[in-house]
């Protein structure tokens, strides 16, 4: 295991001690791989996927080409606070997944507020 690989899991270990998912305030936890992002939005006291959404959607996919991953991150964001106030879903717990709040992880942050998600 490369050392970045092993600080951002030590980081995400530290920080789910501190963070839980429930039915009233589910996490939203967000990873990001070299060409996607993916954002989903768990209820932890039951262990199941409530809400997701990547850049591999079928809604956002065809929109994605010439931008950057920043604005890709974004209408990612936007898709899944539009899915998760479908399904009821307005006050989450934001879980960076051991990421560096910056960059794509915080343009899905900053959407999901901005698109009527509060955390």
């Amino acid at each position: 295991m490369n050392r970045r690989l092993a600080a951002r899991l030590k980081r995400r270990h530290r920080i789910r001690r501190k963070i839980s998912g429930s039915g009233e305030r589910p996490r939203l936890s967000v990873f990001r791989s070299a060409k996607h992002i993916y954002a989903q939005i768990i209820d932890d006291s039951q262990g199941q996927t409530m809400v997701a959404a990547s850049t591999l959607s079928n809604e956002i996919r065809d929109k994605l080409t010439g931008l950057k991953k920043a604005d890709a991150a974004r209408l990612v964001g936007k898709l899944l606070a539009a899915r998760a106030k479908a399904k009821g879903i307005v006050r989450v717990v934001f879980d960076r997944n051991g990421f560096l709040y910056h960059g794509r992880v915080k343009a899905v942050a900053e959407s999901c507020r901005e698109h009527g998600l509060e955390f």
